[in-house]
């Protein structure tokens, strides 16, 4: 499930060769993915973009960080992914829209944020970036967790992590009320609200829902609970059966949940392409 990416399995990768880090920005693919990224961020911050050349905003996105990065003349690298030819490399980011900017140092994911940004508004955030991680990097020698923009988004993650769903909810909705366009704190909202909504639910959910199959309630928490017991495709297919037997608000009311399960997975897995291609054509 999507929330802070998570790159940390790439790190046993063998090492692939580098296309070299231009101020204009590396393009990035599976094959030099770990060196451009996750290397190189333990030298300099790498701000990685998430795009489409189709978007005119993500190409205008594109030439101003370009444009900055040049004239920082190496203090940061600028990376570029094309979701279009290297849409792997996306879902490893955990995209969800274009352009996304994410933000590494050492090796660590510590900014993002989704959309188009002005390019005062751009300054600032590299200003801010440079800031917090002057002096603790250098060749793999920084420790992560000295390295943060926001210590409010370091305890966000904390509660998430140990389980306090309250508090996480809290602090991630503070970031994104002070930044609608925070990507890491939708996604982890999606989250601590499926995990708390889940925690409701009986073991014999599966079973009450297939009993009563015209029940809407009992069908949301059958399919949570198919969900956390990894039966993905079969929790997409109960409630796309359910989709093709409403209608009117009833019908919007599962085809919104579905939507918002589909919400909690890379947009590039399997299930969620098949299911979302299922729900298209149980509406139309």
């Amino acid at each position: 499930m999507t929330g802070a990416v998570d790159l940390s399995g790439l790190k046993q990768r063998p090492q692939q060769g580098s296309t070299g880090g231009g101020a204009a920005g590396v393009e990035i693919t599976e094959a030099n993915l770990e060196a451009e990224v996750l290397v190189r961020s333990s030298e300099v911050p790498v701000v990685v973009l998430l795009w489409s050349p189709r978007s005119e905003a993500c190409v205008a996105l594109a030439d101003v960080l370009s444009g900055m990065a040049a004239a920082d003349q190496g203090k940061w690298s600028l990376a570029t992914v094309n979701v279009d030819t290297a849409p792997r490399v996306g879902a490893m980011f955990g995209v969800e829209a274009v352009p996304t900017v994410v933000a590494l140092a050492a090796g660590q994911p510590i900014a993002s944020f989704e959309g188009v940004q002005p390019p005062t508004k751009l300054r600032k955030w590299v200003d801010s970036l440079l800031a917090a991680t002057a002096g603790k990097l250098g060749g793999g020698a920084a420790d992560p967790a000295d390295v943060t923009v926001d210590p409010a988004l370091d305890d966000a993650r904390d509660k998430l992590d140990s389980g306090d769903f309250v508090g996480a909810a809290a602090a991630y909705q503070a970031l994104l009320d002070a930044d609608p366009n925070h990507a890491e704190a939708k996604g982890a909202l999606r989250q601590i609200g499926f995990l708390e909504r889940t925690t409701s639910h009986s073991p014999g959910a599966v079973a009450a829902a297939d009993a009563a199959p015209e029940d809407i309630d009992a069908a949301f928490a059958a399919a949570d609970v198919q969900l956390m017991s990894q039966d993905v495709a079969g929790a997409f297919a109960r409630l796309t059966a359910l989709v093709r037997r409403t209608s009117g608000d009833d019908r919007t009311r599962v085809r919104t949940r579905l939507i918002e399960l589909f919400e909690l997975f890379d947009p590039a897995d399997p299930d969620v392409i098949v299911g979302r291609r299922n729900l298209a054509s149980a509406l139309y």
